[in-house]
């Protein structure tokens, strides 16, 4: 699987969402999670779940479920 965020990076943006949502910023806390590449097995969980719609309208970084599923991924 190719990653397009280093576990360092996905580490750094977890922690600033937590010190956001204890701070009571919880939308941004929200938003910023979403940042970093859903893991390809929960994306394609979710789409065939939920559809694709949902996901992209919500922000989520759907990179790495790309990266692992092909590009025309979201349009299959």
């Amino acid at each position: 699987m190719l990653q397009t965020m280093t576990l360092d990076e996905k580490l750094a943006i977890s922690n600033k969402a937590c010190a956001l949502w204890a701070t009571g910023n919880k939308e941004e806390a929200s938003r910023l999670i979403r940042t970093a590449p859903m893991p390809p097995y929960l994306a394609k969980i979710y789409k065939e779940k939920i559809g694709v719609e949902p996901l992209l309208k919500a922000g989520y970084n759907l990179s790495e479920a790309e990266a692992e599923f092909g590009s025309d991924w979201l349009s299959k």
